[in-house]
């Protein structure tokens, strides 16, 4: 059976992390992508940790794709873009903006080469304003949004071990962006320009963050708020063998057992008074360090209210949920490593046309003469253009 994005072709023109994890998803799912880098490589292909010479990082994003290699400031890897650009459905661009302007390959220049391509262009801060061609990583991004002076405690802000804004402002948008572009090329034959933005993205997130500013009247705190441990109902608690559960009993009927359970029936009534929560985290929090994490696992086991241990990672990829979804795929003997590598698992799971993880990740420029030899470049033009460095 096909996969779901069987027979959409893709130039990847990504060398970090938001564009590389947009054309790995879609890889997932059938897509296929041919990565486009210069002689040099995409630098995350050294980045640490390597394994037998591979970085690991760069593998993670990476497999079941093409690499060509393809010097874009020459006039004659510019031909090569396009005629690459004639035969492809979408391109992704996470250059700063301008980059390819300066080369001549903006969409308003391939666009009139293929009418129907999708041209997607993610990057820190979009295609305007006056940050649009500044440079920025994850955690630039998350303190100009807003999300990092609202993550940790009251005392400090925190970094998030996710790169939220890479991943989830600028590459599953782009991949949103890309899927919406193709539906709309269904019905009117014509691609588009999509551009997507880290920053925006983040913002985007911060719904119930700006809801709370707005019913509240006042701004919210960092660590102090409903989703950042300012409530007894909605937090994380330190167990007697220093490890963490964590509570989210939002609705009346979670928090009814919770405190049954823990012998506080008298906080039932004032579950969500802002006055009491101090004085009720520092009692449950006294009353949470009586047990072990595996204990009060154990007692909650069959409560039906929202709990969970706070698990390490080694822990994420033996419990049974993560199992039975596997979410988590060890490769063994991997660059005969003596311990093995970890791949995420397909996040969306298809009853007609699943996806599939593939583990093979190309070498740089491994698929040069392929590609180049389909869109009908004979073998000389082929040698003269590695003769020229093009390639």
């Amino acid at each position: 059976m096909k996969l779901p994005l069987e027979g959409i072709k893709v130039l990847d023109l990504s060398k970090t992390l938001p564009g590389s994890f947009c054309t790995q998803i879609l890889a997932n799912y059938g897509a296929e992508i041919i990565k486009i880098e210069d002689r040099t490589g995409d630098p995350v292909r050294q980045l640490q940790p390597l394994i037998g010479g591979q970085s690991i990082r760069f593998y993670e994003v990476n497999r079941n794709k093409k690499s060509i290699t393809l010097d874009l400031r020459e006039k004659a890897g510019q031909e090569i873009f396009k005629r690459l650009t004639a035969v492809s459905d979408v391109i992704v661009d996470g250059f700063r903006p301008g980059t390819m302007d300066k080369w001549g390959l903006d969409y308003r220049v391939l666009k009139e080469i293929n009418g129907r391509i999708i041209y997607c262009a993610v990057n820190a801060f979009g295609a305007t304003g006056p940050l649009s061609k500044v440079p920025a990583h994850d955690i630039n991004v998350l303190s100009l949004a807003g999300v990092a002076g609202l993550t940790g405690t009251i005392d400090q802000p925190a970094m998030s071990p996710i790169q939220i804004a890479a991943l989830a402002g600028g590459s599953l948008y782009s991949i949103i962006a890309i899927l919406m572009a193709l539906n709309q090329r269904n019905h009117s034959g014509q691609g588009q320009f999509c551009d997507v933005s880290m920053l925006d993205g983040s913002i985007s997130l911060l719904v119930y963050t700006l809801a709370e500013w707005s019913g509240w009247g006042r701004l919210p705190q960092r660590g102090n708020e409903l989703n950042t441990g300012g409530y007894a109902y909605f937090n994380v608690y330190e167990t007697s063998d220093n490890q963490y559960v964590s509570l989210g009993a939002s609705e009346k009927k979670f928090w009814t057992k919770f405190c049954q359970t823990i012998g506080r029936p008298e906080y039932i009534p004032i579950h969500k008074k802002p006055e009491v929560q101090p004085s009720m985290i520092k009692d449950i929090r006294r009353i949470m360090k009586q047990k072990s994490q595996a204990e009060w696992v154990e007692i909650f086991g069959d409560a039906d209210i929202c709990f969970a241990p706070v698990l390490s990672l080694d822990e994420v990829s033996c419990h049974p949920q993560v199992l039975n979804r596997e979410m988590l795929i060890k490769v063994e003997n991997f660059c005969e490593s003596n311990h093995p590598i970890v791949l995420p698992g397909l996040p969306i799971k298809f009853s007609a046309s699943p996806g599939e993880i593939n583990f093979i990740c190309p070498e740089l420029g491994q698929h040069n003469q392929e590609v180049l030899e389909a869109i009908g470049y004979t073998s000389e033009e082929i040698n003269h253009f590695l003769d020229q460095e093009i390639i």
